[in-house]
């Protein structure tokens, strides 16, 4: 019988395989036509791991290292590696667990739970087994089994975090990965064998460890470690927070929201977030010094209802704060700068009227009376109002921007002058002890959501522009973030399960073969793992407000 041949379109040309060849034994026909290696692939739009085989005539293109998707499907797949390691270094019998607990810099930050001390030659023995299995190229191997099968699986590893997780879960199948005789399960694809995960450094770090991966745009070498100190206290803080809630990971919360209701947990987290706004204030409230609150912070990050409830915890610490939103200091429409695909540019410095914010922040400095900005953003100009403004002895500036921690915003302010702080949602929940949910996840969930509801955006507009959102943080406010005088999560434990509810729909509407589909799809495969809560116990003054409307302040 006559072999059935499959066409598919690969970089623009037209290629022929037998019927169920791998995508595997595809790529090896191409791994040298692109700048790095190939990891997953695309079939006709969907994205496919490389054991899938080609069954339909269609079009294929290529995943590599550099592609966002790429990178993630090396830096999970590295830390099954990882964690393969430590269990034979370490002993199955000696350790009860191991916990990825959030990022470090480009790596990830680990504990080990067990009669294991992490020396710098404990991890010298398990870099050198994970390099001595990179070289043996030893397959991923998926197989898919029932919930039930999962959760039985699961708790015969004593991973009772999986067990609960999947206990909750709608689906009836659970993909689970093993690398010889360990197996686990990871949210999201891996690559094709051990071969492609030779970068990578490992450091004792804290009471744990690192494991230290490529960056995107170097995806084939370990940058050196450099740890962003005061955001890794932060974590830890928000982590311990998590613990003494009793919530660390999404099946804690599920089985907390199905037995207890979340009305309790919300004002436990409420609570604390309103205890560390008042710290911040009493810092302030002690240094009359301190005319101006430089708050700062990326997209989704709730800076402007931070900064109203930071201004209500001054008033009552007995100062006068006056909120300042930066972007008033927009340049007019037609000045604003362009980026390199001809687009306004609004997150760039350039963007601002720096020189006026100056001159006129100085000016309140001396004293003097000051006519305030507020720009019109239909009209695209900036407008005068009438609203006059002067400093007395107790009054204080909240100023909020995503510039606020760069220097050459406010050059001309003493810096005895200023008070920086740097919000960021920095997500304390994970989906087990083995897969962390990126901060980015629940910031581009809240952002779709408030689009949605206070711009008329679709969840197709803000995915597609994400991404340039996110370039514009990397350059213009990361870089600042660990020059603050104090860091403020603004990430709720329980907030996934109440956006979950506003999110899906949004995310619904996104079509098959539309760009943002596959992003939609793992959002909405991600927001699945939630039990979901509805709005009405949320507070009016609660920073999750801000994207679900109904809060007290005018944001």
């Amino acid at each position: 019988m006559k072999e059935k041949m499959i066409s598919v379109k690969i970089l623009g040309k037209q290629r022929e395989y037998p019927y169920g060849t791998p995508y595997s034994k595809i790529v090896e026909d191409f791994q040298g036509s692109t700048r790095y290696p190939i990891v997953l692939v695309m079939k006709d739009k969907k994205l496919c791991e490389l054991h899938k085989k080609l069954k339909k005539d269609g079009e294929l293109e290529f995943i590599t290292l550099a592609d966002e998707i790429g990178h993630k499907t090396y830096k999970r797949s590295a830390s099954l590696l990882l964690l393969k390691a430590v269990y034979h270094v370490g002993g199955h019998d000696r350790i009860r667990k191991v916990t990825l607990h959030f990022s470090v810099g480009s790596g990830y930050y680990y504990t080990i739970d067990g009669d294991v001390e992490i020396t710098p030659e404990f991890l010298a023995q398990v870099k050198a087994y994970m390099l001595e299995l990179a070289e043996r190229k030893i397959p991923i191997r998926k197989r898919s089994v029932g919930t039930g099968e999962a959760i039985e699986i699961f708790h015969r590893h004593h991973m009772y975090d999986k067990e609960k997780l999947f206990h909750f879960r709608r689906g009836s199948r659970v993909n689970i990965y093993s690398l010889e005789d360990f197996e686990d399960y990871f949210y999201g694809y891996m690559v094709n064998h051990t071969g492609y995960l030779k970068y990578f450094e490992l450091y004792p770090y804290d009471q744990g460890l690192v494991l230290q991966l490529p960056e995107r745009e170097d995806p084939q070498s370990v940058p050196p470690f450099k740890p962003w100190t005061k955001l890794f206290q932060v974590q830890k803080e928000s982590a311990s927070w998590g613990e003494m809630i009793g919530a660390v990971t999404v099946g804690d919360l599920n089985e907390q929201i199905s037995k207890k209701g979340a009305n309790e947990l919300i004002l436990i987290a409420e609570a604390l977030q309103e205890s560390k706004i008042s710290q911040i204030a009493d810092r302030i409230s002690n240094d009359r010094t301190r005319k101006f609150v430089m708050i700062a912070g990326p997209s989704s990050s709730g800076k402007t209802t931070f900064s109203h409830r930071l201004s209500i915890q001054l008033s009552a610490h007995g100062l006068k704060p006056h909120p300042i939103a930066v972007d008033n200091y927009f340049v007019n429409r037609e000045e604003t700068p362009l980026d390199e695909e001809g687009n306004y540019n609004f997150e760039c410095l350039e963007a601002i009227d720096v020189k006026q914010f100056n001159e006129d922040m100085t000016a309140l400095l001396r004293g003097e009376e000051v006519s305030m900005p507020s720009f019109n953003f239909k009209t695209g100009q900036r407008e005068y109002r009438g609203d006059l403004l002067q400093l007395g002895p107790d009054d204080v500036l909240v100023i909020e921007g995503i510039h606020c921690l760069n220097d050459k915003l406010s050059f001309s302010l003493p810096a005895e002058s200023k008070f920086r702080i740097y919000i960021s949602a920095l997500t304390q929940l994970n989906i087990d002890e083995h897969n962390r949910i990126p901060t980015t996840d629940g910031r581009l969930i809240r952002r779709i959501v408030r689009d949605a509801r206070t711009r008329g955006a679709s969840a197709k507009a803000t995915i597609a522009m994400w991404n340039s959102v996110r370039r514009g943080e990397e350059e213009n406010i990361f870089p600042y973030q660990e020059s603050a005088d104090v860091m403020f999560n603004s990430a709720l434990i329980y907030e996934l399960a109440v956006l979950k509810l506003y999110a899906e729909p949004l995310l619904f509407s996104i079509q098959p073969g539309e760009p943002e589909y596959n992003e939609a799809k793992r959002l909405l495969k991600f927001l699945d793992y939630f039990v979901g809560v509805p709005s009405e116990a949320i507070p009016h003054n609660s920073i999750l407000r801000e994207f679900v409307g109904g809060g007290c302040f005018d944001v």
